[in-house]
């Protein structure tokens, strides 16, 4: 975040380097949004990579709960649209955590948005409280919950989802 371009620079070229010397070599970046700026989406997703990442953590209804102040919904659908557009071949990944109070139709509304944003990957993962100062899990998803997102996910077109509660996003 102290870098004039949000770090876009470093991962853009440590990409080039890595397809240079290893063409066959498959990379993911697990992006930050950028504060939005689209230029710098473009420059990481321009730079040779073969999956763009980039998480909205949770479903739009909880974002300013879940997120930091900086970061929400909107701003990260359209790194996701932005990379996409830049690069329609590109494949573009999201993850969301479940377990912090989310309904199911508040997930497949997630969903819907998602894929109208040409969001490509999807992953699930169950939210775990990493210290006491942070959020509460409100609910422990099942297996079967998981294995039902992963259904939903996949009968609207993602190209793969991951879906289970040991599941994350990189």
């Amino acid at each position: 975040d102290e870098l004039d371009d949000q770090g876009a620079g470093h991962f853009a070229e440590t990409i080039r380097r890595l397809k240079e010397s290893a063409p066959a070599l498959l990379v993911e970046a697990l992006t930050p949004d950028f504060r939005g700026e689209t230029h710098l989406v473009r420059e990481v997703a321009e730079s040779g990579l073969d999956v763009f990442a980039h998480n909205v953590e949770t479903v739009p209804e909880l974002q300013a709960e879940v997120r930091d102040r900086r970061a929400n919904w909107d701003q990260s659908i359209q790194v996701l649209r932005d990379a996409k557009t830049a690069v329609p071949s590109l494949i573009t990944k999201t993850s969301i955590m479940l377990g912090l109070g989310e309904t199911r139709p508040q997930v497949v509304n997630a969903l819907k948005l998602l894929r109208e944003a040409g969001v490509d990957v999807v992953t699930f993962g169950q939210y775990m409280r990493p210290t006491k100062r942070h959020l509460a899990v409100a609910e422990y998803l099942t297996p079967e919950a998981f294995e039902a997102y992963k259904n939903i996910a996949e009968d609207m077109g993602f190209l793969y989802v991951a879906s289970g509660p040991m599941v994350r996003s990189s």
